[in-house]
C-alpha cells in the first residue's frame, strides 16, 4: 500500500512531518495499525509516504511523545493505544499536530494564570469562577457538552489574574482554545461516568487552590489538568 502526500511549501520538513503524523494517527484510529503491533520500519514508511527518513522519524518522535507509539530497543516502534476515530473528525484536516502543540502552549500559559489568580483574585472573580464551575456541573448532570462553560471557567481564571495580557491572549487565540475544549469534552461524553467526573474533579482542585491563595498548588493543578486534557484526546473509548 502506498500513500501520496502533497508537500506544503513555506513550512518545509516540519510541516510535511505533521501531515505524516496525522495520517499515521488516522491509520491507528482506523485499526490499520493495531494496538501492540509493530509499525512498518522507517524505510518502509518513508517509501509509502514519499518522504525522507528524517521526516518520518520526526513524525514518529511526536507519536511517541503523545503516547500513541512506544519504541522497543532493537525491535522498532509499536502501537501503544488506539484513539477514538471520531476525534479526527472534530479537528480541522492537517491541524492535529498544531492542536497538540497548542495544548503544550496552554500548559505553561494557564498554569501561570492560575498561579496569578491565586495571588490576585477579588470577590467578583470568586463569583465568576464559582458560577462557571457550577455551570459545568449542571451540564454534567444534564448530559450536555459544556464546552462553552468549560471555556468560561478558564476565561474567569484569566480575568482573576489582574493581568490584561492573559485576557488578551485568550481573545487572540479563542478559536484554538475552543477546538481544544470542544474536542476533549465531546470525547469525554463517550466515557464512563467516573472518567467524566475526574475532569470536573480536576477543575475543583484548581478552583480550591486558587481560593485558598495557594499559588504553587494552583499552578501545578492547572498544568496537570491541561496535560491530562491533551492526553485524553488520544485515549480510546
Amino acid at each position: 500500500m502506498t500513500f501520496e502526500v502533497d508537500a506544503v511549501s513555506n513550512r518545509g520538513a516540519t510541516r510535511f512531518s505533521d501531515i505524516i503524523y496525522e495520517k499515521i494517527v488516522g491509520m491507528i484510529a482506523d485499526g490499520n495499525f493495531p494496538v501492540n503491533e509493530r509499525l512498518p520500519s522507517e524505510t518502509k514508511l518513508a517509501a509509502d509516504f514519499g518522504a525522507s527518513r528524517p521526516v518520518v522519524r520526526e513524525a514518529l518522535e511526536r507519536l511517541r511523545a503523545d503516547g500513541l507509539v512506544v519504541s522497543r530497543k532493537g525491535s522498532g516502534s509499536y502501537v501503544r493505544q488506539r484513539p477514538d476515530s471520531s476525534m479526527l473528525k472534530m479537528v480541522p484536516v492537517g491541524s492535529l499536530a498544531d492542536v497538540q502543540r497548542f495544548f503544550e502552549f496552554r500548559a505553561g500559559l494557564e498554569a501561570e494564570a492560575a498561579e496569578l489568580a491565586a495571588r490576585n483574585w477579588q470577590p467578583e472573580d470568586r463569583e465568576r469562577i464559582t458560577a462557571a464551575l457550577l455551570s459545568i456541573e449542571q451540564c454534567l448532570r444534564n448530559g450536555e457538552l459544556g464546552a462553552e462553560q468549560d471555556q468560561a471557567l478558564h476565561d474567569a481564571i484569566a480575568m482573576a489574574t489582574g493581568n490584561q495580557f492573559h485576557i488578551t491572549v485568550r481573545e487572540w487565540f479563542r478559536p484554538h482554545f475552543a477546538i481544544g475544549h470542544s474536542v476533549t469534552r465531546s470525547l469525554s461524553l463517550k466515557r464512563t461516568l467516573e472518567q467524566i467526573r475526574s475532569v470536573q474533579d480536576e477543575h475543583a482542585v484548581i478552583v480550591e487552590a486558587i481560593f485558598a491563595r495557594n499559588e504553587t498548588e494552583a499552578h501545578d493543578a492547572m498544568k496537570r489538568h491541561i496535560l491530562n486534557a491533551r492526553a485524553r484526546m488520544f485515549q480510546g473509548v
